[in-house]
């Protein structure tokens, strides 16, 4: 493997939950993940959004942009007006150097809804797979063409979050990558080294993110919502939880990219700088 490590500024504050961390100024983010030994950082939401005032200040503290999320609403618009909606975003990453865009289809998503149980997650019907399917992979060609891998993020309280939704994803398109996480993959009930190897062809993301299995039984068990799940540590870095990541990290010989320790906590309780030290050195050791 050649990899580079990478953090998402979650770590310091949360994008879902602006109240957490919203004391934290970006400035010692940005400090902290370099302290921690960090190479870049993906986008959070105190990051300037203007290519020419982010990037002298990532020079400042040596580090590259990783990549952003976007949530997209393929099930809702055309290709056309998605990449119009995606245009500011796209023209961000492709000015600071990146070479993946972290996309994940929003439409009725329930992860950024904190009364709403993660049961109630939408989930596709044939005709809306018929839908979104080729939209993804005419976006993925799209983005393609101007640099960007799509790195499809499957994630809790959306419409592709189980292995199997992960499985038809990618059997049915052809130039949508993968962003694997392995923190989603294992709370959805999925097995992560399985992914991996299944998949292996098509990662060209990783998202490092471990799991407290006591602490997933529990809220899984009381029906909460994602966000009340991430309160009560569902997450935390790799190395910290269950997820074999010499296992994970043993299906992609091949892989050439980030490694990005993400992992939702309340700063409040799990201090960021040291839990940013912890999934630094985990890593470092098993790569």
């Amino acid at each position: 493997m050649k990899v580079r490590l990478g953090i998402n500024p979650l770590t310091w504050t949360n994008d879902d939950m602006p109240e957490l961390g919203a004391e934290t100024p970006l400035e010692t983010c940005l400090a902290e993940a370099r302290l921690a030994g960090f190479a870049g950082v993906e986008l959070g939401n105190k990051f300037p959004r203007v290519a020419g005032q982010l990037k002298p200040i990532l020079e400042a503290h040596g580090l590259a942009l990783v990549s952003g999320w976007y949530g997209s609403r393929l099930l809702e618009r055309e290709v056309d007006a998605e990449m119009a909606e995606a245009e500011p975003h796209i023209a961000l990453l492709t000015a600071l150097g990146c070479t993946t865009m972290v996309q994940c289809e929003v439409t009725g998503s329930v992860h950024g809804q904190k009364a709403t149980a993660l049961t109630c997650r939408p989930i596709l019907a044939r005709a809306q797979w018929d839908v979104l399917l080729p939209r993804l992979d005419e976006m993925a060609r799209r983005l393609k063409a101007r640099g960007l891998s799509m790195a499809y993020h499957h994630h809790m309280g959306t419409v592709v979050e189980a292995e199997d939704e992960v499985d038809r994803l990618m059997a049915g398109t052809r130039d949508v990558g993968l962003l694997l996480d392995t923190g989603h993959l294992t709370f959805a009930g999925g097995d992560p080294v399985r992914a991996a190897r299944r998949h292996a062809a098509r990662v060209v993301h990783v998202h490092c993110k471990d799991i407290r299995p006591g602490v997933m039984a529990d809220v899984k068990a009381r029906g909460l919502s994602f966000l009340d799940s991430v309160l009560e540590g569902v997450f935390t870095v790799p190395g910290d939880g269950c997820v074999d990541y010499p296992a994970v990290l043993a299906q992609l010989p091949d892989y050439e990219g980030w490694l990005v320790v993400e992992a939702e906590q309340d700063p409040a309780k799990a201090h960021p700088l040291t839990y940013a030290r912890m999934g630094h050195d985990y890593l470092s050791r098993v790569t």
